[in-house]
Formats: structure tokens, C-alpha cells, sequence
């Protein structure tokens, strides 16, 4: 099974994250950036981590953070077939 597959059965949903920053040459202006992955709702690890690395290491200052997260495959979704269709 591929590692994204297995997130998923975990638990992990895709999680989107719009970030507004204050632009460093120009702080009173806010620029927007989206941030997709797998994460783990509610504390969202990945995010946070991304978000660490921002503070860190990047200029332009975190004005907000706005996060929607959805499950792409659940329990009830993944199921298995009786039969099998050829096709020529």
C-alpha cells in the first residue's frame, strides 16, 4: 500500500490552509498562500510544523491562518467487489 493511502486509513484527512503574511517590503499589505496536505485533525502536526518553519525561517510575517480539512477516503467509502468486469 503507498504511505498516503495508509495516512488516510489512519485517520489523516487533506487539509487546506489559506495563510494571509504581511509582504516584507511591504507590511501593511497581505499576501495569500495555499498550503495542501494529509494531516491529522484537530491538532493538524503537519500544519503546525509547516507553520514553525515559516516563523522561522521566512520574512514575511503570519497575519492569519484560515483551515479546512475533509476526508478523502472513510471506513463506509472502501469496500471490496463481488466480481470483476473485463473489458477488450
Amino acid at each position: 500500500m503507498s504511505r498516503r493511502l495508509e495516512l488516510q486509513l489512519e485517520g489523516y484527512r487533506l487539509t487546506t490552509a489559506e495563510i494571509l503574511y504581511h509582504l516584507p517590503d511591504h507590511p501593511k499589505l497581505l499576501q495569500s498562500y495555499l498550503w495542501q496536505e494529509l494531516d491529522l485533525a484537530p491538532r493538524f502536526p503537519v500544519l503546525r510544523k509547516f507553520l514553525d518553519f515559516w516563523r522561522l525561517n521566512l520574512d514575511g510575517r503570519l497575519h492569519s491562518v484560515r483551515v479546512a480539512a475533509a476526508p478523502i477516503i472513510s471506513p463506509g467509502e472502501a469496500r471490496l467487489l463481488d466480481h470483476e468486469i473485463s473489458l477488450h
